[in-house]
């Protein structure tokens, strides 16, 4: 979602954003524990850019692609847990070319 450059948003402005309703948006976030807006000094939720990008990807799985909730939360779930796993191979797989091109250096 375009951002307008505000750093905060009321629930009732993303609720409008994704044409839902704000109690819709509190049972979302008690099906999705990655889902988690901050809330401010009276306890009024405040999302940043990245709860409403995380908000539009859940929406999608579930809208468009059709997932259940279970299934859109172990996709999210999966996902994260995959791109973990990817992150430690790249950095090994890293160290190990650094590695042999300082033995193809010594060897010249």
């Amino acid at each position: 979602m375009e951002g307008s450059g505000k750093l905060y948003y009321g629930i009732q402005e993303v609720a409008a954003m994704f044409n839902i309703n704000a109690s819709k948006l509190r049972y979302y976030e008690k099906e999705f524990p990655t889902l988690q807006p901050k809330k401010n000094r009276s306890g009024d939720r405040v999302y940043t850019q990245a709860d409403i990008d995380h908000l539009t990807e859940i929406l999608e799985l579930i809208n468009q692609r059709k997932y259940t909730l279970p299934g859109a939360r172990e996709y999210l779930k999966t996902r994260d847990a995959n791109r973990r796993s990817n992150a430690r191979i790249t950095a090994k797989l890293m160290e190990l070319k650094e590695f042999l091109q300082q033995m193809r250096n010594s060897l010249d």
